[in-house]
């Protein structure tokens, strides 16, 4: 399982989301990313549905996931 503590891309606070892992400074599980990737929606239609997420957030999300998936295995 990931640690995602260390990616400065995402954070969870108990008031939002239930406390769900959200991008930052929104209230969008990094989980809708993931779904709609799964689905074949690319990234640039992630963050032109959820305006709120920078291209940037999204990529550094991806990035993370990719980095600890090999160690967390």
């Amino acid at each position: 399982m990931i640690n995602w503590s260390n990616c400065p891309a995402v954070e969870s606070a108990p008031e939002r989301v239930s406390g769900a892992l959200v991008f930052c400074g929104s209230r969008v599980p990094i989980a809708a990313l993931f779904e709609n990737l799964e689905d074949g929606i690319t990234i640039k239609e992630f963050i032109e549905i959820f305006p709120g997420i920078k291209l940037e957030q999204a990529r550094a999300v991806l990035d993370f996931a990719a980095k600890n998936s090999l160690t967390a295995a």
